[in-house]
């Protein structure tokens, strides 16, 4: 399984970015879908999830600003990014937990960098 993710650039803040996060591969079912990112010099920490019913969970720093949605037919999340700030500045990594014929495992796309200008 693969995962691709694309959409970030640079954007001034108060501006908008829109990220998206496509699997690939022996894939029998998403479960849970979901963006993270990590600051400069910081760790990783969770920006949305997503359920397979829908059901969604933001960090309160993006709660109103970003809204993260998933097309399990397509096997895509994508996570709108609006008022952006210079603080979201971060590499964002999508990350799905997907059953295979096998087993089921955590995957994480390759990392898209956003960057926001005050």
């Amino acid at each position: 399984v693969q995962l691709q993710a694309s959409g970030g650039g640079l954007v001034q803040a108060g501006g908008s970015l829109r990220l998206s996060c496509e699997a690939s591969g022996s894939i029998v079912r998403i479960n849970g879908m979901g963006w993270y990112r990590q600051p400069p010099g910081k760790q990783r920490e969770l920006v949305a999830v997503i359920t397979t019913g829908g059901y969604t969970n933001y960090a309160d720093s993006v709660k109103g600003r970003f809204t993260i949605s998933r097309d399990s037919a397509k096997n895509t999340v994508a996570l709108q990014m609006n008022s952006l700030k210079p603080e979201d500045t971060a590499v964002y990594y999508c990350k799905m937990t997907v059953r295979d014929y096998y087993a089921v495992n955590d995957y994480w796309g390759q990392g898209t960098q956003v960057t926001v200008s005050s």
